[in-house]
């Protein structure tokens, strides 16, 4: 299967990335999504939030260069970027952008 890139949500400098990520509801399907790909309805239960409100994350967290979508038939099944997951250490939980680390391990559910 082909990855999906859309050309108006280039990937961008760590300063879009801070932002994607000063959500928590953003950070929690980061962590959802570390452990590999899932879909729209996946990524509702693992968040306990709305379809709507995870569409809309998914797609700021798209926009930041952090999370990239794979279409499945009908489906679509989203993941984390793989330059994003290289910048992910200790068994990815800990993300370091040079200036300042995001702990995933640590976050409260």
């Amino acid at each position: 299967m082909e990855k999906f890139y859309d050309p108006l949500m280039p990937r961008t400098d760590c300063s879009e990335m801070l932002k994607a990520l000063a959500d928590r509801t953003r950070l929690r399907i980061v962590r959802a999504l570390l452990a590999g790909p899932l879909s729209v309805g996946e990524i509702v239960a693992a968040v306990d939030a709305s379809q709507y409100n995870v569409s809309k994350h998914l797609r700021i967290l798209r926009h930041a260069g952090i999370v990239e979508v794979e279409p499945d038939g009908t489906r679509r099944h989203y993941d984390i970027v793989e330059d994003f997951r290289r910048q992910l250490s200790k068994k990815n939980r800990v993300l370091d952008l040079g200036c300042c680390e995001f702990r995933f391990d640590r976050l409260e559910t």
